[in-house]
């Protein structure tokens, strides 16, 4: 967080961040490598074990690399495998990368949105599918109560939790710089949003 983005990211245990609709909260792991040690001992593997190859989302090499480290701290042994943006992503989609993914993504919207590109069957970036999950999913896309989808919803965020599919790091803070000669730079214009949007309001200063 401090190398990547000058401390400015939020450490979260949620996969969903907490500025999208439906989205429901979960406190950040400590990091103890110690207690992941005697965990992995425990799960049966006390002299850690090979996790393959590690792709990181680039440009984030140096994140993936950190992450690595990190792993490696505890026994998990992995090897930074880097390509280029677009070929990554064809890979991913097409479901041929395996072992770990560093996935980062600026999707708007809301928590259905997030998930589905995640989790359910369609999702560009599903790795597995669980039924439990599909059904939710499929259930809150036909919900028209918000109450009730918000539930379904929050439910769909426990399971994936509970199972750790995934290991949420940080809500990643872009770092800007905005020129002098800039009025409104559209910087969160629209909510959780991470680029300049919407253009048309961005302005510059009248001379």
């Amino acid at each position: 967080n401090q190398a990547e983005t000058l401390g400015f990211s939020k450490p979260t245990g949620s996969l969903i961040p907490a500025a999208l609709e439906f989205s429901k909260l979960f406190a950040p792991d400590p990091y103890d490598p110690p207690k992941a040690k005697r965990l992995l001992a425990e799960a049966g593997y006390p002299s850690g074990f090979d996790a393959g190859d590690l792709y990181p989302w680039p440009p984030y090499t140096s994140m993936g690399e950190a992450l690595a480290g990190y792993l490696q701290a505890v026994g998990i042994r992995t090897k930074v495998r880097t390509m280029e943006r677009a070929a990554m992503t064809t890979a991913w989609r097409d479901r041929k990368l395996k072992n770990v993914i560093v996935g980062i993504t600026g999707a708007g919207s809301n928590a259905s949105t997030r998930l589905e590109a995640y989790v359910s069957k369609g999702g560009a970036y599903t790795a597995g599918v669980i039924p439990e999950v599909e059904d939710l999913f499929q259930r809150q896309v036909r919900e028209l109560d918000v109450k009730k989808r918000e539930a379904l919803l929050h439910q769909i965020q426990q399971i994936l939790h509970d199972r750790m599919t995934h290991i949420p790091i940080y809500e990643l803070a872009f770092i800007w710089g905005v020129g002098p000669r800039v009025e409104e730079p559209g910087i969160n214009l629209v909510r959780s949003f991470a680029y300049s949007a919407p253009l048309e309001d961005v302005k510059l200063k009248r001379p």
